[in-house]
């Protein structure tokens, strides 16, 4: 029900993610009148691997995440986030207020034992292989210790979903080691400092998008403004390519059509390809549709949780903290 196109946008993207995955079974919760003229049209050998969850309410984007835990517990989101604690769901996805789906997740999830706060992981593409950007929302303020916990999370999540050892590295003002934050500068410590992660040092903004670091961790205020600058950069491009070749008089007089390198290169750095921000550190696998994502982007953002699903994310991490605290000989704590 979220998002800016609500039904219309995530249903189709449901079925088309059924066609794609053929032991998916999907619960679509939310207002099942709404819903229905779009699912008639569905497939009939579909019709089999979906149900629809009535409820009317819904969390609207301007709705303040500290009133939903009071008012919106039959809301969708509310709803949806419950059948995953309950056990009736392995994952969900949604393109609602993000606010809220934090609040939510926090109070009915929990955090894993020995993680402080669930964080955000955004996707980047890049010029050799796509980077994951952690946190890009969930928390504009953080200490050293919450960093190194989104290293530790954000590489266990890299590894499952590309099946390697990854480098971690951390955003900063400058690869100097004298540069940056207090904060920044202890995590750098306690980075370097285990023999869990493959630290690589200090990253820069510039850096993001050129391989440097498999997994780059920042705070949520600084994540956050980063993945929408480089959205709005790459519409950008996109835009003056297009307008630079349809004017090359080179182009005109070879009869070059520019057609198929910009439908490469569109494919290359279109944002719903990377739909789908994890929000990892929870009791489950709750995944983060942009707001504006198109029905492809939200097909996207499905696959990433079936992803997720299949290589038992939480568990992984909560195996990964663990050894860290034995290792540490630090207290775990269950933080919600």
């Amino acid at each position: 029900m979220g998002g800016d196109g609500g039904v219309n946008v995530t249903l189709p993207a449901c079925l088309q993610a059924l066609q794609h995955n053929s032991e998916l079974f999907l619960l679509l919760v939310g207002d099942e009148q709404r819903m229905q003229p779009l699912l008639h049209a569905a497939p009939i050998e579909l019709r089999d691997r979906f149900s629809v969850v009535h409820t009317v309410e819904a969390i609207a984007d301007d709705d303040k995440p500290g009133n939903v835990l009071r008012s919106g517990r039959q809301s969708s989101m509310f709803k949806a986030t419950e059948m995953v604690k309950e056990g009736a769901a392995e994952a969900m996805v949604s393109a609602g207020n993000t606010g809220a789906l934090l609040m939510m997740g926090r109070h009915l999830l929990k955090t894993l034992p020995g993680i402080q706060k669930p964080a955000i992981v955004a996707t980047l593409p890049g010029a050799s292989r796509q980077t994951f950007l952690l946190d890009v929302g969930a928390n504009p303020e953080c200490d050293s210790r919450q960093l190194f916990e989104f290293a530790v999370m954000g590489s266990v999540l890299a590894e499952s979903l590309n099946g390697e050892n990854v480098s971690v590295g951390l955003l900063n003002i400058g690869a100097e080691q004298y540069k940056g934050t207090h904060e920044v500068q202890q995590a750098a410590k306690l980075m370097a400092a285990s023999s869990e992660l493959n630290y690589v040092g200090f990253i820069e903004a510039s850096e993001l998008f050129e391989g440097a670091a498999d997994v780059v961790v920042c705070d949520g205020f600084v994540g956050n403004v980063t993945i929408k600058s480089s959205a709005g950069v790459a519409n950008v491009v996109k835009k003056l390519l297009t307008a630079q070749m349809e004017d090359s008089l080179l182009t005109r007089l070879s009869g070059y059509s520019p057609t198929s390198m910009l439908t490469r290169l569109s494919s290359q750095i279109n944002p719903q390809r990377f739909n789908g921000a994890s929000l990892i550190g929870l009791q489950g696998t709750v995944v983060k549709s942009h707001g504006n994502a198109t029905s492809e982007g939200f097909f996207y953002a499905i696959q990433h949780a079936v992803r997720e699903v299949e290589k038992a994310v939480p568990q992984l991490i909560a195996d990964r903290v663990a050894a860290i605290m034995q290792l540490t000989g630090a207290d775990t704590v269950a933080a919600s």
